[in-house]
């Protein structure tokens, strides 16, 4: 792969970290007008996909040999998708994958995006993520959604009340973060490992709930534009308009996850966009989410309803030439305020994925968020 980056870290205002690659010609000597705009901060979400007929493990493999690049070239974290029966998907076993990628990596963040906590105890996630942070101390993050990740019949083997509809969401995340912080007076039940652990936790999200529910509570939120672009602006807006300084943030913290598909060229871009295109046609028709290679134009598979609707789940897809890139990644920065981006990029070629990343690194450093900004989530 050329133009690897070797990636440092220079410290900007408010004690946050910016990543600036050699290649741009900034090292520790910076100066400190070029120090207090902090470049903007990338991460990966990875649903872990499968071709067709390849074994899940195989799909895994790649996961980590992703990792260890994108945390070589100076990704904040990567974040591990839960979804339950989707053939197409190996991220059923979330706790178990943020495991093997961390023990794949060194420094960068491993997390979850997300755990969908309705489907599980409170008192397991936190041993689960308590024992995961026992292991490698200071790098896990527990990203909790509350949709279900699957269908009504796997939700059912999943062992969840079909008629729940995720308004215990806040009572769960109450009692999962008893048991992620400090000991309380007469508390019986404890998670050990798992107790006083302070994983930080992150609330995810594609409407207003969970945003108002973060704002709430003091912490972090990650809005899901890579699959439900339309309540991005809103959302986002709430969880500024809303937030409450909490022990665990003292400023809001927005994460936006979007699709990014960077090349040589906006045609090769778009050409390789077609594969995770053809996975939302398929999904919208019920079929089997395995990625499959890109075609010359999706114009002879999809109708014109299906085309608009496929369009739709995916409206927030930046797809180009490096420039066309980070044209899109700053209108986002510029249009929602995020923090941080959190990039999720699917081709049908692993080298086509490991370059795009690499792309959106060099580019990300170029951007350059508004400085004097206390940005100090993990």
């Amino acid at each position: 792969m050329t133009h690897r980056l070797e990636a440092t870290r220079v410290t900007a205002d408010a004690g946050a970290e910016m990543v600036v690659p050699h290649s741009l010609g900034l090292t520790r000597k910076t100066t400190t007008v070029q120090a207090t705009a902090q470049s903007l901060p990338i991460s990966v979400l990875d649903l872990v996909p499968t071709r067709p007929g390849e074994p899940a493990g195989r799909a895994i493999a790649r996961s980590v040999e992703l990792a260890r690049h994108v945390e070589q070239v100076g990704y904040k974290r990567y974040w591990v998708a839960e979804h339950h029966g989707i053939q197409g998907l190996a991220c059923s076993a979330t706790p178990v994958l943020i495991g093997h990628i961390a023990a794949g990596t060194k420094t960068i963040r491993v997390g979850s995006g997300g755990v969908m906590l309705p489907n599980h105890a409170p008192l397991v996630v936190a041993e689960q993520f308590g024992t995961l942070e026992a292991i490698y101390p200071g790098r896990i993050d527990l990203g909790l959604g509350r949709a279900p990740g699957g269908d009504s019949q796997t939700m059912r083997a999943l062992r969840r009340d079909l008629a729940q509809d995720g308004d215990d969401f806040p009572s769960l995340l109450e009692e999962l973060r008893t048991y992620l912080g400090p000991e309380r007076p007469g508390q019986l039940v404890k998670a050990i490992p798992g107790q006083n652990s302070n994983v930080p936790i992150t609330l995810l999200g594609s409407s207003d709930f969970s945003a108002q529910l973060a704002a709430v509570l003091g912490l972090p939120f990650a809005f899901a534009a890579h699959f439900a672009p339309d309540a991005l602006d809103a959302a986002a807006k709430l969880y500024r308009e809303r937030f409450q300084p909490s022990e665990a943030l003292q400023n809001p913290y927005l994460l936006v996850a979007v699709p990014v598909i960077a090349a040589n060229t906006d045609a090769a871009a778009q050409r390789l966009f077609t594969a995770p295109q053809q996975r939302f046609l398929r999904l919208i028709r019920g079929e089997s989410l395995e990625l499959l290679p890109p075609v010359d134009s999706m114009e002879p598979l999809w109708s014109d309803i299906e085309k608009a609707a496929v369009e739709n789940r995916l409206g927030a897809a930046i797809v180009g030439s490096d420039a066309t890139v980070q044209a899109g990644l700053e209108k986002l920065v510029n249009d929602t305020h995020a923090d941080e981006v959190i990039v999720v990029t699917d081709t049908y070629e692993h080298s086509d994925r490991m370059d795009s990343y690499e792309r959106v690194a060099r580019i990300a450093a170029e951007i350059k968020l508004l400085p004097n900004v206390d940005r100090r989530f993990k």
